[in-house]
């Protein structure tokens, strides 16, 4: 029957979906940690130069200590397996 067809086709679908969802936490974790990372150290940094009027080298700083923390984050996820 044809609806028998398209709820098989359905479950195939979403059992294919979930399957790479799952196999790719790992990846969007890593790459939410390097956003994140550079978002908040370059933020610090930002409020540092504000601080101590030391622009742009704060900001700098925090921009390129993100950037380390948050591919450290990537490199072990992606050489982890």
């Amino acid at each position: 029957m044809p609806g028998d067809d398209l709820g098989r086709f359905v479950q195939r679908s979403l059992r294919s979906f979930q399957r790479s969802v799952s196999q790719s936490g790992a990846a969007a974790g890593a790459s939410y940690t390097l956003i994140g990372a550079i978002l908040l150290l370059g933020g610090l940094g930002y409020l540092i130069d504000q601080w101590r009027g030391t622009s742009p080298w704060g900001l700098l700083g925090g921009l390129l200590l993100g950037l380390v923390v948050g591919f450290y984050d990537l490199a072990k996820t992606v050489w982890h397996r």
